[in-house]
């Protein structure tokens, strides 16, 4: 057995028992594209280590869950993998999710050999996933919407080779899925079991199109991004009402994680608005809905 293969044995041995046997520590989380102008910054004040954001979780935002987007390490390379992993685990964090934003992987695609390359792709980061101890892996929807037996087809086979390894395959309403409210449903139900729902409460063109998506895909969720843009000085929110769309998943009896998407060019600001944001999804989920 070669280095690779056991240590990835090993991992999915690992996966399969968080997977069944534990919840996530925590029911706020931060998706690591938060972070993306920080680990590419070159200024000293700016720049954040990608492996000290699991220190820098726990120690300046009290969270413990990442969800983490490909990019942040842009690596398949196990070393690297095992040290992020070993990172988290010494900061107490859990890693519950490998975010694919790689816009060039056709799985669901017409032409055949670029979707088998797609795929087979797509089952190399499934391999990295498992490394990293998530238990989901969310793959990169097209722009377009795809003939849907093909994007059926492409989920039944990468959610194949992922289950073996204690991997779910999760589908966000990102790019063509954000403009149909009853396609994440459809996924789940056509593939019951082997994919989940993972609503972001921002992708969507308007009001209506959100409040129907997300009470459409909340019942199938296991996590959630809360994605918030600027905030004014007293904590408004001009793009839509956060907390309208944080009761639409807690009436379905989601209860996390909320995986806070947020920006901000600099630093301090940045860390300062992640812990308010927190904060406030803390005091809903402790008081309840409207």
């Amino acid at each position: 057995m070669t280095r690779r293969d056991f240590l990835l044995s090993s991992a999915f041995a690992v996966a399969r028992l968080t997977a069944a046997d534990q919840r996530p520590p925590g029911d706020v989380g931060v998706n690591f594209s938060s972070f993306a102008r920080q680990t590419r910054a070159t200024a000293a004040d700016q720049r954040i280590d990608p492996f000290e954001l699991p220190r820098l979780l726990r120690d300046e935002l009290d969270v413990r869950v990442i969800d983490l987007v490909h990019t942040t390490l842009d690596t398949r390379e196990p070393r690297i993998l095992e040290r992020f992993r070993a990172r988290a685990e010494a900061a107490g964090c859990v890693i519950t999710n490998l975010k694919v934003n790689d816009h060039h992987l056709p799985f669901d695609g017409d032409e055949p050999a670029a979707r088998r390359r797609a795929l087979d792709e797509y089952k190399r980061w499934i391999d990295a996933a498992a490394l990293l101890g998530t238990r989901w892996l969310r793959p990169y929807p097209a722009r377009q919407p795809p003939r849907w037996e093909n994007f059926v087809a492409g989920y039944r086979e990468l959610a194949a080779y992922a289950q073996p390894r204690g991997i779910t395959l999760l589908v966000e309403n990102y790019l063509w899925l954000e403009r149909e409210p009853d396609a994440i449903p459809r996924l789940v139900q056509a593939l019951a079991g082997g994919v989940a729902a993972a609503p972001d409460t921002g992708n969507w063109p308007d009001e209506a199109s959100r409040r129907r998506g997300l009470a459409l895909a909340f019942p199938h969720a296991v996590t959630a991004d809360f994605k918030v843009r600027e905030l004014t000085a007293d904590g408004g929110h001009a793009w839509y009402d956060l907390e309208a769309a944080f009761a639409i998943g807690h009436r379905a009896g989601f209860r996390g994680p909320w995986c806070i998407e947020h920006t901000h060019a600099d630093r301090a600001t940045l860390v300062r608005e992640l812990r308010e944001i927190a904060a406030r999804l803390r005091g809903w989920m402790r008081s309840g809905t409207r």
